[in-house]
């Protein structure tokens, strides 16, 4: 096996030199001299003998006609949303989605204290939201657009649109600082700077308090629920990540010490196929979990200069982690390679970055968004070039601290020191 990984290692080597061969080749038949000979320098190759040639055009010409033709793995979700982002197959895909400034507030909702945590369910039809006060609401999206416009909502004559927050629960004695809809179940999971993780069946309407509680160590300020709705990966202000199983409160994890982090943890996340689990730490670095072994398998450094990384997130198709630093720049990691392969910058230049903030994709991966402390309004950026789009200012009195986007439609949510939850969406223009 060993020595077949070598020699399509080798392959790969050889490929990659007639790559750069045809790349000066066709520099040279263009009439770019100039790159040609710079490009033949960086990669080590005689560029006097490498002659003029136009056979790179003509082989990406035959390979774009069967392009189609290769067979990808389908996500669940493509049918509706499209791949994603996978920069291998596309660069400049047509999208129909709607620009983040193009999304306006339908519901606000207000706790007692800060607001500093939010989920959606799977199928986008519920947000639940989190505060400081240990409060947390589960909101009907909607009600919540029904509300904001009756008119664009088919609705019977006598029908009567209810609150939108159908339930309030109270259970910690302090700060919940994360929140996760279990996958199948009707049951939401609570994590809390009381270091307690709860869980609450929702369909019941009387049912206020937690049926099931998860102890920890350490205050919990992050947390991903395993696709299956078995597992749950947990970060908390130790350098540890925890994996419970949540049938039987076991917990899991790396025997290994110097495999862990070595400052507070402030976020994790599972790929949508569960195979690997990212976290985050103030220490600076990412790193990639099996999601079988619970083993470190990938340690990004310093990703953001040494700065405090704030928030991963994996693409849906599990090739690439979304990170957002202290630094105000958010970064595209490529898993295969461990490269960065886009810093989309530009947010937090009006002054310095003091609360940590969460990057996100939109509902398609087509649009990178981030939440610029100083002016309280989100940057966005194609996801795929970095390109600045325009600024939609938030409404917010305080920093935003937490925005979670809709899995499935044009809808996001933002939570505030100001003690609101705005709910945005972009309603269909006909």
């Amino acid at each position: 096996m060993k020595e077949e990984e070598k020699k399509e290692e080798r392959n790969k080597v050889k490929q990659r030199e007639l790559l750069y061969k045809l790349m000066i080749s066709q520099l040279f038949y263009d009439g770019h001299q100039n790159f040609a000979q710079e490009l033949a320098a960086i990669v080590d190759q005689e560029a006097t003998a490498i002659s003029p040639s136009d056979r790179l055009m003509n082989i990406i010409a035959i390979g774009l006609q069967h392009e189609h033709e290769v067979d990808r793995p389908l996500n669940r979700l493509e049918y509706t949303l499209g791949p994603g982002l996978d920069l291998e197959y596309e660069t400049e895909p047509q999208t129909s989605a709607p620009e983040p400034a193009m999304y306006e507030t339908a519901y606000v909702t207000s706790h007692k204290d800060k607001c500093r945590a939010a989920a959606f369910s799977m199928d986008g039809s519920l947000v639940a939201t989190g505060s400081v006060d240990a409060s947390i609401k589960i909101l009907d999206v909607d009600r919540m657009l029904a509300k904001s416009d009756p008119d664009a909502v088919e609705l019977h004559p006598d029908a009567v649109v209810g609150h939108p927050v159908i339930r309030t629960l109270y259970d910690h004695l302090d700060e919940i600082t994360c929140l996760e809809f279990h996958p199948r179940e009707q049951i939401l999971i609570s994590g809390s700077r009381d270091t307690n993780i709860k869980m609450f069946d929702f369909s019941k309407t009387s049912a206020k308090k937690a049926f099931k509680t998860l102890t920890d160590a350490e205050q919990v300020t992050s947390m991903s629920i395993h696709p299956s709705g078995d597992f749950l990966a947990v970060t908390t202000e130790g350098p540890v990540v925890r994996f419970y199983d949540i049938n039987s409160g076991q917990c899991y994890v790396c025997p290994y010490p110097r495999e862990h982090h070595t400052g507070p943890l402030t976020s994790v996340r599972y790929s949508a196929d569960a195979r690997v689990c990212a976290s985050a730490s103030k220490d600076g670095d990412i790193k990639v979990w099996d999601g079988v072994s619970g083993r470190c398998v990938q340690t990004f450094t310093k990703c953001h200069d040494g700065a405090e990384v704030c928030s991963v997130l994996f693409s849906r198709n599990g090739k690439y982690i979304l990170s957002s630093g202290l630094d105000s720049i958010v970064k595209l990691w490529e898993l295969s390679t461990g490269r960065c392969l886009i810093a989309y910058t530009g947010a937090g230049s009006v002054g310095r970055q003091e609360h940590s903030a969460h990057a996100m994709f939109n509902h398609t991966e087509d649009f990178v968004m981030f939440p610029d402390e100083a002016t309280t309004s989100l940057c966005a950026w194609d996801a795929r070039n970095a390109q600045r789009k325009n600024l939609l200012s938030l409404g917010h009195n305080g920093p935003v601290r937490h925005m979670v986007h809709s899995p499935c439609s044009p809808a996001f949510i933002t939570c505030s020191d100001d003690y609101r939850a705005r709910f945005w969406y972009r309603r269909n223009v006909h």
